[in-house]
This record gives structure tokens, sequence and C-alpha cells, in this order.
């Protein structure tokens, strides 16, 4: 750190900070030094009638008593805790500015809804990138003119001398139209006005479209964001602070009533030995569980602080892709359907492999105001007993990582998983062995609300995989949509069987090999995704689940002698969330209902209308939440109700009835 110097920087650095400062021409403002005066805020807004101003934060109280000395304003305000300029980030940001000035000016008895109608009083507010100026233009009646500019935002603050400010201002008309022309082109191009419905009703609920944004796109029909790229040096930085304050914050002292911390040394190494503590405790956790970083725009992978070797021997990776699919084999010896438990399985491996990208992409998604469906953090292993489940996830975790990791049932709650999802990277998060009743007081919750890491940017989180060994009964659709479900319908009578040959020679002798050669391909092509989201031209979100599977695909083509299974095969995202993957419950109960106990439907063609009794209510549920809506599906008491026509092809079986047996229910 001694020789640590600014100015000495390698080759690749100078390169790079070459690229960095290439940029536009400035603006730069030529001005002569006349003196330095000493007066009050109020002195220096004093004698003129109409205010011009952009501040890029504020305080509320001041504008409002600045306001008050003028017959006209106008204010543009900008948000420093707007860093991306996201869309959601735009409309959060609207609504809680809005919410303020509500509170405050009731506070202080003002009529701004009044001031706003004569039209005295305008309020605009950042949509895009706004200027970082702060900028006062004053004029008067008379023809008077100055601009204030420099360092000082719109607070008591910044204008009441309790902080150091840079503040200067001109008077005279040339610097007075050139400012004024830069603030008219910033309110005409990058915000949205307040009007006085926002002012009375907005909010983020049942008057969200009452936002000034919203108000923006009703008149101009469109309105294009300037979202902020994600790898911008200030955004990684102001996130970084943002992660850092709130680790820190368990540890400081609290202020006292008057919102004052009285530091002193001791109080300092208090707060070093908190801080070590936590430390400590979180280093202790980590070591537990994996630290798998995927940086795909950088090409490289880092587990567990040390770079990962993305360039194993052919050796080595045909060595693992021969362990893999001898497992997978193994699942013959099995009893029931087990060439759908081989297919279904090899489906989850692909998102499992593929899953620590999905942070990276939702991160995408979100900025570019996308869908976060495509890209699932939920997996849901279920099904009979005696399938291999467990062993089937530990043996992926070995492939990725060299090591199994898994949570116990007992400790699943939303809180522990938000927890864990802080202190485990990229690999996913085994939840073993969660029961029916454990999983709807505490997984639908978590699954629904699946938007951790959304706002801060967050994009090495794990996902979360939950292994049931019993039916789970009525999954949710917004479950179903969120979920990677793998329902298997296969087992063995004796485990033993499986357990003491392939699956211990198997995980004993699989290396990680495989997964590197599938990181260092699929680092290549993700880069290439997220540009995809970035364009507006794009009809639909990119599918990272059918990269993920050529990729895995093709390595088992170049590395395995004998010709693939039908298992291995090349995947789109319609094989995990299509209505016919999504509703295959439904589709082969109702099969085979047809086939077996006819006498469980009422078909009347009059109406077009067809009628099946479940046998129970949980079980009509369950079928009625698996269908689509074009069935227009309803339940009354254990029967499922459907539109016969659709039922038809959604089911592929013709529903048709016999002459005999229309009339021996006549």
């Amino acid at each position: 750190m001694e020789n640590l110097s600014l100015f000495n920087q390698n080759d690749d650095s100078e390169i790079m900070m070459e690229g960095l400062f290439e940029s536009g021409n400035l603006d730069v403002i030529k001005m002569d030094f006349i003196e330095a005066e000493t007066m009050s805020w109020k002195d220096l807004f004093s004698g003129f009638d109409e205010l011009h101003a952009i501040t890029y934060s504020s305080g509320i109280n001041f504008v409002y008593q600045l306001l008050g000395m003028f017959k006209k304003a106008e204010i543009i305000f900008g948000c420093d805790e707007v860093i991306s300029y996201s869309l959601q980030e735009v409309m959060a940001y609207q609504c809680k500015l809005i919410e303020r000035m509500r509170e405050s000016a009731g506070k202080m008895k003002l009529d701004l809804i009044s001031r706003i109608e004569d039209e005295s009083l305008h309020f605009f507010v950042a949509r895009n990138m706004l200027s970082h100026e702060k900028i006062y233009l004053l004029s008067a009646a008379d023809g008077r003119r100055r601009i204030i500019m420099g360092s000082a935002n719109m607070s008591f603050n910044a204008f009441g001398g309790r902080q150091r400010e840079n503040i200067c201002y001109i008077d005279g008309d040339r610097a007075y139209d050139w400012y004024m022309d830069c603030y008219l082109t910033l309110r005409e191009n990058s915000t949205d006005q307040i009007f006085k419905e926002a002012l009375l009703v907005a909010d983020s609920g049942e008057n969200l479209e009452e936002l000034p944004i919203a108000r923006t796109v009703r008149t101009n029909k469109v309105v294009m964001l300037e979202t902020v790229d994600e790898q911008r040096e200030e955004v990684r930085f102001a996130l970084d602070v943002k992660n850092l304050a709130a680790q820190l914050t368990p540890s400081v002292p609290k202020p006292d009533k008057k919102g004052k911390i009285l530091l002193s040394p001791e109080k300092i190494k208090t707060i070093r030995r908190q801080v070590v503590a936590d430390q400590t405790k979180e280093k202790e956790l980590r070591s537990e569980y994996p630290q798998l970083e995927v940086f795909a725009g950088d090409g490289y992978v880092r587990l567990n602080g040390n770079d990962v070797n993305l360039t194993p021997t052919k050796e080595e990776i045909g060595h693992d892709v021969s362990l893999f699919l001898r497992y997978m084999d193994g699942y013959e010896k099995f009893h029931g359907d087990v060439s759908g438990m081989q297919r279904r399985y090899f489906e989850f491996a692909n998102w499992f492999f593929c899953s620590p990208f999905m942070g990276c992409m939702r991160d995408m998604a979100v900025r570019y105001n996308q869908n976060l469906l495509p890209y699932p953090v939920f997996g849901l292993v279920y099904g009979q007993s005696k399938a291999g489940k467990t062993s089937f996830l530990e043996t992926l975790l070995k492939m990725m990582i060299g090591q199994k990791t898994k949570l116990s049932a007992p400790d699943f709650t939303r809180s522990s998983i938000e927890g864990l999802k802080r202190t485990v990277k990229g690999a996913p998060i085994i939840v073993d062995d969660l029961t029916n009743t454990r999983f709807n007081q505490h997984a639908i919750e978590t699954i629904k609300n699946d938007d951790f890491g959304v706002a801060d940017h967050l994009v090495h989180y794990p996902a979360v995989v939950i292994s049931a060994n019993e039916d789970v009964k009525a999954v949710a659709p917004e479950v179903i949509r969120r979920t990677v479900i793998c329902r298997v319908q296969a087992g063995l009578t004796n485990t033993e069987v499986m357990r003491s040959s392939v699956v211990r020679t198997v995980q004993r002798e699989i290396g990680t090999a495989f997964y590197r050669e599938y990181m260092r391909r699929m680092i290549e092509a993700v880069p290439d995704l997220l540009e995809v989201m970035k364009s507006d031209e794009s009809e639909s979100a990119p599918d990272i689940l059918a990269v993920s599977s050529q990729i895995i695909v093709d390595i088992m083509r170049e590395y395995c002698s004998e010709s693939l299974p039908e298992y291995i095969r090349e995947l789109s995202l319609e094989d995990y969330f299509s209505e016919r993957v999504t509703g295959s419950y439904a589709i082969k109960t109702i099969q085979n209902a047809w086939k077996t106990s006819r006498a469980s439907f009422a078909v009347s063609v009059r109406n077009n209308e067809l009628r099946y009794n479940a046998g129970a209510t949980w079980e009509a549920d369950r079928i009625l939440k698996e269908l689509p809506e074009t069935l227009e599906a309803h339940k009354s008491r254990d029967w499922v109700v459907m539109n016969l026509d659709e039922a038809k092809e959604f089911f592929s079986v013709d529903f048709k009835t016999s002459i005999i047996s229309r009339l021996l229910k006549k």
C-alpha cells in the first residue's frame, strides 16, 4: 500500500482509462472573479419576482419558504438516490417525493393546489438521467436578472451556512439567456410535470396512474426511458456503499433523542470489536456454504474466493460425462415411469446447472422493464419416496462445486432462506424432505415474493431447490409459473440397490470438469443474451435454458463414444412452462379417468360443457389450478366444469359418449 499511486497504471489500465475518458465536448462557463460577499440566503434571492430552478436533491420545508418569495416559480426535482433510472426507481422516487410534498404542505398550511391552478407554480420531476447542476434563475419585472449556481442544493443545509458550499451568482442578460436555454431543454426532454391530481391522490397503489410519468405516457402515447448502464462504476460504487452501510448498521450506536451521536475513541473501539465479530461470524457461515461467483461479462468464475480453472483436460471431461450417463442409466432399475423420470431429471439438471446465471439475467430484466418469469430461481422435486431425489440433487451439486450442502427441512422459513441467500452465492441451496404442511406455511409465500435481490441489483445469489417426499397438492398457479417443477413417478422397492452401487461410486469419483467446461461455454454465450434484453426490437425474452441445454448436449456428444440417450436433448422454456407442462398432472388424471371411469364424466354437447367428478374437493382444486384460462374452468363442489371444445384440444380426448350411455343417463 505504501507504493500505491494513482499514476502508476499498467498497460491494460492505461488502455482502459484512455477509452474511459474519450467523451464529448463540455460546456465550460468562462467567468471572472470580482469579489466574495457575505450575505444570507434571503438577501441572495430577494428582489426578484420569478424563479426557475434545478436541484439534485432538496429539503421540502426550505423549498416552500423559498417559493413564498416569488410570484411565479418553476422547480425541477432530481434525486441522488436514483442511480440507474430504471422504471421502478423513477416511479418510486416520484411517488415518495409527492407524498413528502403533500405531507409537508399540509403541516405548513400551504395552498399549493391554488398556486398550481392559477399557474403561478409548476413542479417537474426527473424521469431520465438528470443534470447534476444546481441552478437558480431569478428575474424581476423591471428587467433585472440573476443566475445562482454552484454546489448548493435547495435545502437549509446548503443555504443556511451549516456546511461548506460553493455559491456563485452572475447578474445580467447574457448568462440568464444561456442558462435558461439549458433549463428549458432539460425540462422538455427529461422530466414529468407534477399536476394537481398527482399532488392530491397519486400513490403506489390504486392511484399509481396519477404519477407524473403515467400522465406523460397518456399524453405522449409513448415515452423512452434512458437507463444507466449497469456497468457504470458510479452505480457499482453507490450500491457497494449502501450494502456496506447496511452491514455496519447493527454495529454502530444509535443517535440520542436529539438525533446526535457522541463519538469517542472507546466507542470506535466498541464498533470495531462488533464489526470484527460480525465479520468472523459471516466468514464461518460462508465457510459452511459455497461462494460461486460468475462474471459472465469478464469471462471468469470464482469459487470460495479462488479463480476456477475453466480449461479442464479432455480426459477429465470425458470421465465426468461417462459417470453422469452411468448415473442416469441407473434409473432403469426403478419401477414405474422410468423414461419419464429420466427426462424430467435431465430437464431439472439443465436448470440446476444454469441457475448461477439467473441472477444477472433477472437483474438485466429489471433494468430494462422485462419479465422475470423466464428466469426462475426456485425448483421443486417431489413425488413418491425411494425415487433417489436427494442423491440426485447431491450429485448435481458435487458436479458443480465439488461439495454437498443442504438445509434441513425444520430450519426452512422465509426469513432463514432470505438470510442464506445473502450468505450463499451461486450454487443452489437444497432444502431436503420438506413436508406438505411446511411447504404450505413457508414455501408458497417465499416463492410468490421472489423479488429477492431486485432492489439491490444483486447478481450472485443462489437458487433454492425444495425436495419433498409427499405429494404437494394443489400448487397455486402463481407458484407453478415461478418454479421449475420435477414430479417423479418411479422408485425402488429397496433403495440400497441403487445407493450401494451406482450412487456411491459416482459421487466418490465424479469431478467438476464437465461443469467447468459448461461454464466456459456459458460465459461466452450469456453476454449476447444480456445484450438482447437491452433491445426494444426483441419480441421475446432470451431463452437461457435453451442455450444451456444446447451446450450440455454439445459437450455430451463430443465426449460420449456412443449415441446419446433420448432424454439428453435440447430444451426450451416451453419444456418447463408451457400449459401442457404445467398442467401435466391434470392432463394425465383426466386422460386416465376417461379410459377407466367414464361414469365420472358428464358431457353436454348442447351446452358445450364437460364436467368431471374429481372425487374430493382438494383434488378438484388441484386440477383446476393447473388448467389454462382458455378452458373457462370452475369448480362446483367435487366437480370441475370446463368448456368442452377447449377441453378436447387440451386433453387430446374426443369425450364422445356412446348412444347407450346417453340413453341410460336419460
